[in-house]
């Protein structure tokens, strides 16, 4: 199963916004006690508040001001929903009552009708909460002042809170939740733009040429932390260019050394009659034959991306089918050419013919005598090798350690070659066999059209 992994502008949002969403809750919890223990501030501003609700139901009629208050406003200020009471008076400047619901209550904690109306006043009935406060604010409607009074004891309706609740929304949450986002918005995008460097170097990863032991990641325009992973990368990508290297030049001389001692004792064998001489030099055949395996693959592996030149595969084609018909003619089978037309192609010459020569010595090792061999090209940028001999009975199975290797234990050198010429030219092979019915691989150039 495979594990998911979080990106990194996922973390870090995560973490920002579980700080920001503490550091909203450490300050509104400090502005909240700031209010709370300031009884004075508190009740100064619940009476401008409510005194300020009230003055919305002054209107005029006929020309006069009038107090009328909606059903709200008289569910709000005129009913008590607990213990306490809520007295209202609204008069005019010159002492004119508009509204009133209290008569002796109003004398003993509002002002006199006969003081002019301030602009605002209030004046503490008894301390502690629920408060109990009495006040008032003066306001110009229609061109008269009218002073709105409001008397609250042991605050039965909850305006402290209502109050409170609105400061805290007011001058915390929204102006906090704007920052929020702000921040929140700046985090994503800082990231975003830190990573396009990472991006870039993926990007460039990804495009590496592994034909290519000189490639690099790009390392200019990032940032320090950034280019220092890449330059990790390209030292580490330097020490396996170094080591493949020193592997191909160890597979290719070693090649090269032991196929002269290999020739000196096939010549020398070949002075003895005996036929244990004979068998000596059928196994130095297949040595030497596998020699030659190595010393293709180390060149496949040791291809410089500028030998790519376009060439005719139906030339290659035709050129091998010549080359290699002595060898098919003395093991008693038969080989066809036949070409449909091939468009120009960009490959490797050389590594197409030895492709096409290790798939007809392979038709010709492993088939019966008499059978027949087909070497077609095209139409389009296809080659293809088949015969009507046994079919794949023996086919290489992938070992980790060996490379490829035959069920009979035999290494398969031949299609280790086809495939690795196959992914340098970045060529599909298909391989259809059927038991006693023949074999027939083709391989398809179409990525290199």
């Amino acid at each position: 199963m495979k594990t998911w992994n979080p990106s990194l502008i996922g973390i870090v949002a995560r973490r920002v916004i579980a700080f920001s969403l503490l550091a909203m809750i450490l300050q509104i919890g400090v502005v909240f006690a700031d209010y709370w223990f300031d009884d004075d501030e508190l009740s100064v501003l619940m009476l401008q508040e409510e005194t300020e609700t009230l003055s919305t139901a002054i209107a005029t009629q006929d020309g006069d001001l009038t107090f009328k208050p909606n059903h709200e406003l008289k569910e709000r200020y005129l009913e008590r929903h607990g213990p306490g009471a809520i007295y209202v008076r609204v008069r005019t400047a010159s002492g004119s009552v508009l509204f009133t619901n209290c008569s002796a209550e109003c004398s003993e904690h509002f002002l006199p009708l006969t003081v002019n109306a301030p602009t605002f006043w209030k004046r503490l009935i008894a301390p502690g909460k629920p408060f109990s406060v009495a006040g008032g604010q003066s306001f110009e409607r229609h061109d008269e002042v009218v002073l709105v009074e409001l008397a609250v004891l042991k605050d039965p309706n909850g305006f402290m809170y209502s109050v409170l609740l609105r400061e805290m929304f007011d001058s915390m949450i929204v102006p906090m939740t704007l920052m929020f986002c702000l921040v929140i918005g700046a985090t994503i995008w800082s990231i975003r733009s830190a990573l396009k460097p990472v991006a870039a170097a993926v990007r460039a990863a990804d495009a590496i040429d592994p034909r290519d032991g000189n490639a690099r990641l790009p390392s200019s325009h990032m940032p320090e932390e950034i280019e220092r992973l890449v330059a990790a990368v390209n030292r580490l990508l330097a020490r396996v260019a170094d080591l493949i290297q020193a592997q191909k030049v160890f597979s290719s001389s070693i090649a090269h050394e032991i196929r002269t001692p290999v020739s000196i004792a096939k010549m020398e064998l070949s002075r003895i009659d005996d036929p244990r001489a004979r068998n000596a030099e059928r196994d130095l055949d297949a040595l030497t034959h596998i020699l030659e395996q190595l010393t293709s693959l180390a060149r496949a592996d040791a291809v410089d991306p500028t030998a790519f030149q376009r060439a005719d595969l139906s030339a290659i084609g035709a050129e091998v089918a010549q080359t290699t018909a002595p060898f098919v003619f003395d093991n008693g089978k038969s080989i066809e050419f036949v070409d449909h037309g091939t468009p120009p192609v960009s490959v490797i010459a050389p590594l197409i013919e030895n492709m096409l020569r290790n798939l007809i010595e392979n038709a010709v090792k492993h088939n019966p005598p008499n059978t027949c061999i087909v070497l077609t090209c095209g139409p389009g940028p296809l080659v293809s090798v088949e015969d009507d001999g046994r079919g794949l009975v023996d086919l290489p199975e992938h070992n980790d350690d060996l490379g490829y290797v035959k069920r009979s234990g035999q290494l398969g050198l031949g299609l280790k070659i086809v495939h690795r010429i196959g992914e340098l030219h970045k060529a599909m092979i298909a391989v259809d066999t059927v038991p006693g019915g023949g074999t027939k691989i083709t391989i398809d150039f179409a990525s290199a059209a």
